[in-house]
């Protein structure tokens, strides 16, 4: 069984594009998980909500971004830690179609799915509390990913296989028997390249390749200078690298 994991897309769909044909190349890839995440940053709101949600065989959880967007066309509680990037939030909510609004209001939090007897879990980050709302601030905070921190923050969850995003950068760990992946985010870095990861899972080990596919940003900055999007610049300089 072979399997890809993509995360943190946040509205660069010309990077997701790249990726799922970068996927394709891929011999034998029977899924592909969506670790959440899927707006926000970016101006291709409703391009990648429709992607993610035509593509086969991809299953998608919801990350924090999304919900935050949600709390706000719901007339719920924002998390006080994002109060820097509401208003960004309610111009991503203003774009999005009621269509791709059921779509997210439909993703779970987590999925847990058995190959070979080997359980693997994958979630956009851990949870203090998975039951309670985006503003209720139910992550956990960042952390660095080492053979220390991770078995600490995902304390308690019973899976050989944990995949996450959240935290931009890679993670690749390996410690007291588990196996913790995040590919890093596909939709944000400074550089035009978008990551992957495949996974395998072979004698009872998990194999991880992550790959990062350069790709041609220019749709994607051509959409997000045309955007009227608040912070526009504070996000170019914090999440692309300043590129232009």
């Amino acid at each position: 069984m072979k399997f890809a994991v993509i995360t943190d897309i946040h509205g660069n769909a010309t990077a997701l594009e790249a990726v799922l044909k970068r996927i394709t190349e891929e011999a034998d890839v029977s899924e592909i998980f969506c670790l959440g995440d899927l707006i926000g940053i970016g101006p291709q709101t409703n391009e990648v909500i429709e992607i993610v949600r035509s593509t086969p065989h991809m299953t998608t959880i919801s990350g924090n971004h999304d919900e935050n967007v949600l709390a706000l066309i719901h007339g719920q509680k924002y998390p006080d830690s994002y109060r820097h990037a509401k208003k960004h939030h309610q111009w991503i909510a203003d774009q999005l179609t009621p269509d791709y609004q059921r779509f997210l209001e439909q993703l779970p939090r987590t999925v847990r799915k058995t190959f070979s007897e080997q359980e693997a879990l994958f979630t956009h980050y851990a949870y203090r509390d998975e039951s309670k709302a985006i503003g209720e601030e139910p992550l956990a905070d960042t952390v660095d990913g080492t053979e220390q921190s991770l078995p600490e923050l995902f304390k308690g969850q019973q899976a050989s296989l944990i995949c996450f995003g959240h935290h931009h950068p890679k993670q690749l760990v390996r410690a007291m028997g588990i196996t913790y992946l995040n590919p890093g985010a596909l939709g944000c870095q400074p550089e035009a390249v978008a990551p992957f990861a495949v996974v395998e899972l072979n004698s009872g080990e998990w194999n991880v390749n992550v790959i990062e596919v350069k790709y041609d940003d220019r749709p994607y900055l051509e959409a997000f200078n045309a955007a009227p999007m608040p912070e526009k610049e504070l996000l170019r300089k914090l999440f692309l690298g300043g590129r232009t």
